[in-house]
């Protein structure tokens, strides 16, 4: 895993992350990195999401388009709701949903069972506003 530092380089990536909050694409931390002065290259920037993401420190996940994103999330087992338009996304748990997992792995003679899940639909903020419309005149 390389060095096991913990840099500049990687404080000023997480700071980016905090504060932004939804998922976040290598080259959109890097664009928002330079903007706030910090002398990063973009390979520093894959290389330094790569060593958080094995020390556990931020989630990663791919977009239904095959794109990896980034965020800071909580340290507790759970899952995400993405908007595909934005990449918002929402920390959810479900007892239901880890029953099910276990469940499936054993039925299937499975162990050790691990699993991510990341549900995609679109944000308040980004779907079509849909006015209801009454047919009293």
């Amino acid at each position: 895993m390389g060095t096991t530092r913990f840099t500049r380089q990687r404080a000023e990536l997480l700071a980016v992350l905090d504060e932004v909050g939804s998922f976040q694409t290598p080259l959109q931390i890097f664009r928002e990195l330079r903007t706030r002065g910090a002398g990063v290259g973009l390979t520093t920037v894959y290389r330094n999401l790569q060593w958080l993401y094995d020390a556990g420190e931020i989630d990663a996940m791919r977009m239904p388009t095959g794109e990896q994103l980034f965020r800071r999330c909580g340290a507790a087992h759970h899952h995400h709701l993405v908007c595909r338009s934005c990449a918002a996304a929402v920390e959810v748990s479900s007892a239901m949903m880890e029953r099910w997992a276990a469940t499936t792995g054993s039925d299937n003679g499975f162990v050790d069972v691990s699993h991510t899940l990341e549900i995609f639909g679109l944000c308040a903020h980004c779907s079509p506003r849909v006015v209801i419309q009454s047919d009293d005149k």
